[in-house]
């Protein structure tokens, strides 16, 4: 309860009898409205505040105190003193000021004005008389009193007495203007720490948001599947995701030395990478590179690079973003399909031997009936056969119809190319491995993977060649002529010969062990003098053929012609058939197709032929065939009348096997 103080208790005292306590001194407890120590009076400043305000209350002779904070707009009732028995209770209500709290016409009006207004007897009329809270509550003394600082209005202190009237005497006016204006001091820095602590809350929570968020978006960067880069405005490296640490091998500090990028790009590309960049970055646009990026296992793939900037607000570059992608099995795919283009533009542009296979005969039926059974697999085939059968042709055959048929399908000539260039056109070579090595070049392996490649004349290879023939069969790798890097291909082989290699085997010019690779799965294609039922196919086909090339038309063979062609041994089958009709429908004035006996081989159709080194010919008997074949040629091998023309075979395989025979050829020379 409050101790009421008469009139002639406040009128009596001297003023310094006035500015002692009207009653024993009180403890001051500070509480909040649910019995707690308010946060807001942890700090100094808001204890001072708190204590003066119980101080207040207790010598000037108040029984209720209020302190009104202005913030913005708003004023809220920040706390209220009240005196107990035996102590001064502070509370902190952070509260709207309501019809029950105090007389708010007063409040309004000293916020208003920045004037003090205290009633010394609040019974007597006065402009404040009407507001409801002075009739329900019977107040006999009132003061309110600005608080500002600096000129600023910061609230009000508002003091209130039921018992006595006249309480508010001038010495405790001016002590209460005092207490007043340090109040206000006290509120501003209660307020400003307030402010300052909220700020530091502020702020280190949003220091955690960002670091939240920083490792939020460098666990995104480094979960996508691109190498990024960041560079500062001149190309420097200032920091890379996960990638690129771990498929560089390096560390960020060494990613970021100067001489990181002769270690990260293949040494063909640096200069030009650096050039590109020279010359796109003051440019400030968006650009793309290509080059080869080197593997911490020193293996290099291609990656497309975007360069992206990012601008502050004045447009200034800060920062290159570098997204590199991995393209190397689109460049290899390109690559490829380029390397299949032109080895397809090789086959375009070189004349055929066929269009299609032409026939019906039973020896050529057996043959198409084995190429359907091992063209679905995988399997090395072996194709032998004289010299013009259309051995090219089955392979041909069998790789249309193998799952590779998408693919490449790539031929070489064994015999047609040096034998110091054969490993090289086979494997490739690199920049410098030889004289006249320029570049880089791909071989015919390379250019197949994925494919088919078709060895012809196979028995001609060095030994040299076999050997890397043979790694390729068993490993299916090989290495670059002058390189180290062992290159893994998926090829099917497909090898053919007109040679016996078991024979060649027998006498040491072909490796037993690479023939018995290669002979998996044997084919021998019939000689035309086998399939005699498919010549007048053949003769009609090649007629339509040549006849629609030059523009002729030619409708029937002539009876004389058919019979010739039939009577034929063909020792050069179908590639001297085709020969025969291209050069029959040249010479034709009319409509009838007809030949010169005096061109099939240079012998008339009574001479006897002679035998022919097929593979199916036996080693013992071939002596007498070369022997007689020279003899008929008077020694001369090469040539329209020598007598590798009549054996049908390249003049180089003849000189082979009259070597491997010890068949002296100046024997048979005439003169």
């Amino acid at each position: 309860m409050a101790t009421a103080l008469s009139g002639a208790e406040l009128e009596a005292p001297s003023d310094a009898g006035e500015l002692e306590a009207s009653s024993a001194p009180r403890s001051i407890e500070l509480i909040d409205r649910r019995g707690q120590q308010p946060p807001w009076m942890e700090d100094r400043g808001g204890q001072v505040l708190a204590t003066v305000l119980g101080q207040t209350v207790q010598h000037v002779g108040a029984e209720r105190a209020l302190l009104i904070v202005r913030r913005a707009d708003e004023a809220r009732v920040e706390a209220e003193a009240t005196t107990q028995p035996d102590t001064i209770v502070v509370r902190r209500l952070d509260a709207l000021p309501g019809p029950s709290d105090l007389p708010g016409t007063v409040l309004r009006h000293v916020l208003r004005t920045q004037e003090t207004v205290m009633l010394d007897d609040a019974s007597i009329r006065n402009p404040f008389s009407n507001d409801p809270y002075m009739t329900g509550h019977r107040i006999r003394s009132l003061l309110c009193l600005p608080l500002a600082t600096h000129g600023m209005l910061t609230g009000a202190l508002y003091l209130e007495n039921r018992a006595a009237t006249h309480v508010f005497t001038p010495p405790r006016v001016r002590l209460l203007k005092l207490l007043a204006s340090q109040a206000a001091v006290y509120l501003e820095n209660a307020h400003l720490y307030t402010e300052l602590r909220h700020a530091q809350a502020y702020l280190e929570q949003r220091t955690r948001e960002l670091a939240a968020a920083n490792e939020e978006l460098r666990r995104t960067v480094d979960a996508i599947p691109h190498a990024i880069t960041i560079l500062d405005p001149e190309g420097r490296i200032l920091g890379a995701n996960a990638l690129v640490l771990d498929y560089t091998g390096l560390s960020l500090e060494e990613l970021r030395a100067d001489v990181s990028r002769l270690r990260r790009f293949h040494p063909d590309d640096v200069a030009r990478l650096q050039e590109e960049r020279r010359t796109a970055f003051p440019r400030g646009e968006p650009f793309e590179t290509e080059q080869r990026a080197r593997r911490k296992d020193g293996q290099y793939r291609w990656f497309s690079t975007r360069y992206s900037p990012v601008r502050d607000d004045h447009g200034n570059i800060i920062r290159w973003y570098a997204t590199g992608t991995d393209i190397d099995d689109r460049k290899r795919a390109e690559e490829r399909v380029h390397s299949e283009n032109l080895a397809l533009r090789e086959e375009v542009d070189r004349s055929s031997m066929f269009e299609e296979i032409v026939g019906a005969s039973p020896p050529l039926r057996t043959v198409l009936s084995q190429v359907s059974k091992v063209a679905p697999t995988d399997s090395t085939v072996l194709i032998t056969g004289e010299t013009g059968t259309g051995k090219e042709l089955v392979a041909r055959a069998i790789h249309k119809r193998s799952p590779r048929s998408a693919r490449a399908f790539v031929a070489v000539n064994c015999a047609a190319i040096p034998s110091s260039l054969i490993a090289s056109e086979l494997f490739g070579h690199e920049k410098g491995a030889f004289t006249g090595a320029l570049q880089r070049r791909q071989g015919r392996f390379e250019l197949a993977d994925g494919g088919t490649i078709f060895l012809d004349e196979v028995g001609e290879l060095t030994a040299d060649t076999q050997i890397m023939l043979l790694r390729v069969l068993q490993e299916r790798e090989f290495a670059r002529v002058g390189g180290g890097g062992a290159i893994r291909v998926n090829v099917r082989v497909i090898a053919a010969t007109n040679r016996d290699l078991r024979a060649a085997v027998a006498n040491g010019t072909f490796r037993a062990d690479l023939f018995y690779r290669l002979n998996v799965f044997p084919l021998d294609v019939p000689a035309l003098r086998e399939r005699r039922p498919d010549i007048p196919l053949l003769v009609e086909y090649f007629t339509h053929r040549y006849a629609k090339r030059v523009g002729k038309r030619i409708r029937c063979v002539s009876k004389g012609t058919s019979q010739l062609l039939q009577s034929y041994d063909w020792p050069g089958n179908i590639r001297e058939l085709q020969n025969v009709i291209e050069r029959a429908v040249i010479v034709s004035d009319s409509d009838t197709l007809s030949i010169d006996a005096q061109w099939l081989s240079g012998r008339s159709p009574g001479t006897a032929p002679v035998a022919s080194l097929s593979t199916g010919t036996l080693a013992t008997h071939q002596k007498d065939a070369i022997e007689a074949a020279l003899r008929d040629s008077k020694g001369r091998v090469a040539g329209p009348f020598g007598a590798a023309g009549r054996l049908g075979v390249p003049a180089s395989t003849l000189e082979s096997k009259i070597k491997a025979l010890n068949i002296d050829k100046r024997r048979f020379k005439s003169g």
